[in-house]
């Protein structure tokens, strides 16, 4: 780990103020060539969103930071990029990585986004790094940078393998990683391209005006568990030095982690899904798959378990957990999540997780009839059933409905409650928690699974029009954002001046005793996680279960 203090991390964010310079106007030497941004934004956009005439923002993208992944380069390390002469001018979105949604890819993907409101290559401005959710390309505008390098920080958003072009296993590649590194492991290339892009962060982001030594990982969903694998493996020490998980870190004893985007795959079982896939192409070999075309490949590449081990999906009425994910390797996942949390991270850093009020099993749809709800609650809380329903009854449908809701909306808090409590058993840095909660206008869907990322990244200026923000959008916007920005300048949520108008309510981090979240969106400031006899249930329900 780079030693830093964020007490002169905190004096040097203070005395950031924006003036008129132009990284847009320089071309800024990479390593592996000359690139050319672009003046971000125009004046309307300013005025429209923030009240104000003028910025500096400059940004780069789609910036190659590694070679085409395709045919000879596929299911291998991120390879070096060739090196080129002329100026690349990174004004225009290149394609992104294949996936399931994806309409405009390539395997030529491995590419990397800048936004900097810096004046000169000297400035070292804090370094915020977004990854983002499974099967989403960095060119959607939700992920745009400008709003946060705005504030003061270096944003970077990048392009990953995910499905099968991230995540095959195979005894080929195996014996391909012992020979490369001696260790026998596949799998993981979609964490190694993150790795990858950090290591890039590290030689470059200085020519942007970005600080090397002040980089925070964030994610989401997907990229969240990539921010807790980067937490949890010495490959990425050194590398960053705070994190966020949106909808991210949960407790390994709950029994929902196993179907989420953080969930894993063991080596054996993903060496097996690994064949199958192999055969199914009417391939004998992983130098045979690496002839097909990116369609071939593609076909199979998103598909989702079916497996009755999920039972709980049908009752969440989701979608099941991917065949393809990272891999229990030992080595880019070194071990269980239990056995992180035990042994404390190997990058022990100031952190913040959360989760959104209509995710995780509860939805505005929810729509059980009272027999379904008894059905469901009793194969899943078993010995605790009695318990369970007099705390959580559901004598009709609509009462059903909405116990539902409550129990999964609890077993969230608490989840990440639990999580933080043990975290500090074993680790030094300040963890906090969140709980989301603010409807974005127009969509009838709640706070559901990444509502908060327009206001995180304070990117409302680069939604399409049918969202309707209201004043109240931008006030939650500049709240959040603000709280993130402040994170990355100083480790801390509360500190780092970002916030233009009253000073922020004051965010705690867990201490294991107060049974409290910090509440965003609707309302900020510390709640209860749930009454307590919902909190003593949940944990009794906890400490059953076998640790993920």
């Amino acid at each position: 780990m780079v030693p830093y203090s964020w007490t002169v991390a905190l004096a040097l964010s203070a005395s950031f103020i924006p003036t008129h310079a132009q990284l847009y106007d320089k071309v800024i030497q990479t390593q592996y060539g000359p690139v050319k941004g672009y003046k971000y934004f125009n004046q309307s956009t300013l005025e429209e969103n923030w009240g104000v005439s003028e910025s500096n923002v400059a940004a780069f993208l789609s910036i190659p930071f590694a070679a085409d992944t395709a045919y000879e380069n596929r299911w291998k390390p991120p390879q070096p990029r060739e090196p080129w002469n002329e100026t690349y001018i990174a004004d225009t979105w290149g394609p992104g990585c294949p996936t399931s949604y994806a309409t405009d890819y390539s395997e030529d993907c491995l590419t990397v986004n800048v936004w900097t409101g810096a004046d000169s290559s000297s400035d070292k401005l804090p370094v915020v790094v977004y990854n983002q959710g499974s099967d989403e390309p960095s060119n959607d505008p939700v992920y745009y940078g400008g709003g946060l390098a705005r504030k003061g920080v270096v944003a970077v958003t990048f392009n990953r393998r995910d499905d099968v072009f991230g995540y095959l296993a195979h005894p080929e590649l195996n014996a391909e990683s012992v020979d490369r590194n001696g260790h026998s492991s596949s799998g993981n290339y979609g964490i190694l391209d993150f790795l990858e892009l950090l290591h890039w962060v590290q030689r470059n982001i200085e020519h942007f005006g970005g600080d090397p030594n002040r980089v925070t990982i964030v994610g989401q969903s997907f990229g969240s568990a990539q921010v807790y694998h980067a937490v949890n493996s010495k490959l990425f020490s050194g590398l960053f030095h705070a994190a966020i998980a949106e909808s991210g870190v949960r407790y390994p004893y709950d029994t929902l982690l196993a179907g989420l985007a953080d969930s894993y795959v063991t080596m054996p079982k993903a060496i097996e899904n690994g064949l199958n896939y192999t055969a199914a192409h009417n391939a004998s070999s992983i130098a045979e798959l690496r002839q097909l075309s990116t369609d071939e490949i593609m076909i199979g590449s998103g598909d989702r378990t079916t497996s009755d081990d999920y039972w709980w999906v049908t009752a969440l009425s989701t979608m099941y957990p991917l065949i393809y994910k990272p891999v229990l390797d030992g080595y880019i996942l070194p071990e269980k999540y239990i056995d992180s949390l035990r042994n404390g991270p190997a990058n022990d850093v100031p952190f913040i997780t959360g989760n959104n009020k209509d995710e995780s099993g509860a939805a505005l749809s929810t729509n059980y009839t009272a027999a379904e709800y008894k059905t469901y609650c009793t194969l899943k809380y078993g010995n605790l059933s009695q318990e369970y329903f007099t705390l959580y009854p559901g004598r009709n449908t609509s009462e059903a409905s909405r116990a539902w809701n409550a129990a999964a909306r609890d077993t969230s808090l608490v989840s990440s409650w639990a999580f933080a409590r043990d975290w500090a058993k074993s680790a030094s840095s300040p963890f906090y928690t969140y709980y989301w909660d603010h409807a974005p206008p127009s969509q009838g869907q709640g706070a559901y699974h990444a509502s908060e990322l327009y206001y995180a990244l304070d990117s409302l200026y680069a939604s399409s029009n049918d969202h309707a923000w209201t004043w109240y959008d931008y006030h939650v916007a500049e709240i959040m954002s603000s709280y993130w920005v402040n994170f990355a300048k100083t480790g801390n949520p509360n500190l780092g001046g970002t916030y233009p108008f009253d000073n922020l309510t004051h965010w705690e981090p867990v201490d294991g005793k107060s049974q409290t979240v910090f509440h965003v969106g609707e309302g900020f400031g510390d709640v209860p996680l749930a009454k307590h006899g919902q909190v003593d249930l949940i944990l009794k329900y906890f400490a059953q279960q076998t640790p993920y």
